[in-house]
């Protein structure tokens, strides 16, 4: 009998490189912008918080699924072949040492630095008397009512601790008021009290401003809570949990409704990592990872608060704003500088590009306050991914359902960490009497489509916004997208198809310009990849340069390979994980691929084909990954006029080519090598871009 062989495997692994171990790759990158002398110094702190900020999402999700997988004993999905267990085991690893690195950082530069400016953090130890009178007082009226210690016995088990939230366990000696030997305690410090605080300005020198901890003031006063015992120890601690929502869609009736319920149980999942301070004792240690169900290889032991994302508020919080970037004022297209502007008079006339966050977001506000309010708007339908919870547009969507326009809000309820905002939208919108729809069952809605119909000279015409990143005005003030506003008959007949789609049953119908997943995405981009290698083959000038997120679809990377192989010259400006190999002889030696890692947060998605000289370009919601071909609703939409198509090129892809100040050449282990100028001109895209298009860089 002939022995059974695995199947081969669809890919060849070793042209792939493994997920989780580039997006880690990435917390390197923004990691080197705290390391950074020449940034100023509180946005070096915050880039520290950011790299804490980002850790947290990863293990809440993707250190989670390894998890998960391990438990299950599942195959590797990957394209890479590395098994859950193989990438466990690299990730551990390297993301210790990439805390270690962020505690190093923070106690041997950013500290000391700080305190040469005179901001400085306050050790318990070092407060004067004065001080110490400010801390005591500040602990009896404010924590000492909040707090609740919990003695551990039999009668008072290990509370339930929340995902983040930051803990103390206690050593204690002595017998409590029953005559109890209690040993350890757990207090758990209310979210409700601000992690750090600065000193009153008359307890301190002049000129100086002074912060303590939440966790120094609980340290300096730990026995308060223990009357006629001694605290041994007091150690804060912090345990992150798997925090993927899951909600069977194919077995219910109404996903706000399931979702509610399953929202209180993110914050008690399974724990992935327990975070504890350097001066925790081993059997303390031991102890909570056994509470945890956690293993050695999950304790991170730092040198410091266990959760920089608590210094988050700072930068913005110490008044010194000549350690922070210079402000700047967002430009506005030429043809929108009236103000206010008739949106869709200059609609009517030519497309408008805006490019954010150096161009202003408050176009794309006008278009819907406008619409809301004008009587000849007969309809209005909206994709809402990410909009926070305190937002302009859905209180523009609100009040044009309430002027009696016919709205429609496909709300995407599985938005990651933002079901709770897009849920509360979703019912004041549903009580003013919006249509509100959830998507697609089983696709999450990640296009950004807003569309208007107005009643013009007897007939309807629609007006369209396309954009790449969401309906968020603080989001566009820090993240690179680019917005397409365009009255174009066939591209807003394709919108209002895809609108119709999500709200109503029924086969897609072919669209006149634009590539929707999970239908024409990914066979476009594919297409489009091979028709490159077709011409180069025919000896045609041939050129792609793409720019995303992520890059990590197997048949998209196998695809570029062969265009490569056939001469294609292919830039890839990918800011986060890339699986493809860039460079490697006989596989992709025409492939470069470069990250930008900068003040802003590269997040536009860009697609150039050259297309015989026909200059193909396209915007879009998605990366190549994946989930955007084919688990979600995505678009890509073309630049139709010349100009804009060369605005693009030039701001979208040739700056950050040339950039090398902010620019991280990848190599083909996947190791990143950050550009030096040399004795070549220095340049910076982002710095380039602002000076281009925003209306000021000057201090107010």
């Amino acid at each position: 009998m002939l022995a059974k062989t695995a199947p081969p495997p669809k890919h060849i692994r070793t042209h792939f490189l493994n997920r989780e171990l580039g997006i880690l790759e990435f917390q390197r990158r923004v990691l080197a912008q705290a390391e950074d002398e020449s940034i100023p110094l509180l946005e070096r702190l915050r880039f520290l918080c950011i790299v804490s900020s980002n850790l947290d999402e990863f293990f809440e999700i993707r250190v989670a699924g390894l998890k998960e997988q391990i438990k299950m004993d599942l195959p590797s999905a990957d394209a890479d072949g590395m098994s859950p267990r193989e990438t466990f085991a690299q990730v551990s690893k390297l993301a210790h040492e990439l805390v270690d690195r962020q505690y190093q950082l923070l106690n041997d530069s950013i500290l000391p630095a700080l305190e040469r400016e005179r901001i400085r953090f306050l050790r318990r130890t070092e407060f004067n008397d004065t001080q110490r009178a400010w801390v005591r007082d500040y602990f009896f009226r404010e924590m000492l009512p909040v707090l609740t210690p919990i003695g551990l016995d039999p009668a008072h088990p290990f509370p339930r601790v929340f995902n983040k939230s930051l803990n103390f366990a206690v050593e204690l000696e002595g017998r409590d008021a029953f005559g109890r030997d209690a040993r350890t305690a757990i207090v758990q410090a209310p979210r409700i009290l601000p992690r750090v605080m600065p000193l009153p300005r008359e307890l301190v020198p002049e000129g100086e401003v002074h912060l303590v901890f939440l966790t120094s003031i609980l340290h300096s006063h730990v026995d308060e809570l223990f009357a006629g015992m001694k605290a041994l120890g007091c150690y804060q601690f912090r345990v992150t949990r798997n925090s993927d929502l899951f909600v069977e869609e194919e077995e219910i009736t109404n996903l706000r409704l399931a979702l509610q319920g399953e929202l209180t149980h993110r914050h008690f999942g399974d724990a992935v990592r327990l975070e504890v301070a350097d001066d925790c004792s081993p059997e303390m240690s031991e102890f909570l990872l056994k509470q945890f169900n956690l293993g050695p290889e999950d304790l991170y032991r730092v040198n410091g608060p266990v959760n920089l994302v608590r210094l988050m508020p700072v930068p913005d919080s110490v008044e010194r704003p000549d350690l922070l970037y210079r402000p700047f004022h967002p430009g506005f297209p030429a043809e929108l500088a009236k103000r206010p502007a008739d949106m869709f008079e200059v609609i009517r006339r030519s497309d408008v590009l805006l490019h954010h966050p150096f161009q202003s977001f408050a176009p794309v506000v006008n278009f819907l306050e406008q619409a809301a309010v004008d009587p000849n708007v007969v309809a209005i339908k909206q994709t809402v991914y990410r909009t926070g919870t305190d937002s302009v547009l859905m209180e523009a969507l609100i009040k044009a359902a309430r002027n009696g326009k016919e709205v429609t809000a496909v709300v995407e309820l599985k938005a990651r960490f933002d079901e709770e905002a897009n849920i509360n939208w979703a019912a004041r919108l549903e009580e003013v009497g919006a249509h509100v729809v959830y998507g697609v069952v089983g696709h999450k809605t990640h296009a950004k489509a807003l569309l208007v119909v107005r009643r013009e000279d007897g007939r309807l015409r629609r007006y369209v916004h396309l954009g790449t990143g969401n309906y968020y005005p603080r989001t566009a003030r820090l993240y690179t997208d680019f917005g397409l506003l365009t009255s174009d008959e066939q591209v807003c007949s394709d919108v209002n198809s895809i609108f119709t789609q999500l709200t109503s049953l029924g086969r897609p119908g072919k669209l006149h310009h634009l590539w929707q997943s999970p239908f024409t995405l990914h066979a476009n981009v594919i297409d489009a990849i091979r028709n490159e290698a077709r011409l180069a083959g025919e000896g045609k000038p041939t050129r792609i340069i793409a720019k995303m997120n992520a890059l990590l679809e197997p048949e998209t990377v196998e695809a570029l390979y062969a265009a490569s192989q056939a001469g294609v010259k292919i830039d890839l400006i990918v800011r986060g994980v890339c699986a493809l190999k860039p460079g490697v002889p006989e596989l992709s030696e025409n492939i470069r691929v470069r990250s930008i890692v900068g003040r802003f947060l590269e997040h536009h998605r860009v697609f150039y084909f050259r297309n015989d000289d026909r200059h193909d370009v396209y915007l879009s919601s998605a990366d190549w990954m994946d989930r955007n071909f084919f688990r979600r609703i995505e678009i890509a939409f073309p630049l139709l006029d010349r100009k804009l198509r060369q605005r693009v090129i030039k701001e979208g892809l040739n700056i950050y080519l040339a950039d090398n100040l902010q620019s991280w050449d990848m190599g083909p282990d996947g190791a990143y090598a950050r550009r030096q100028p040399g004795k070549r001109e220095a340049h910076s895209a982002q710095q380039e871009l602002l000076e281009l298009l925003a209306a000021s860089t000057k201090a107010d």
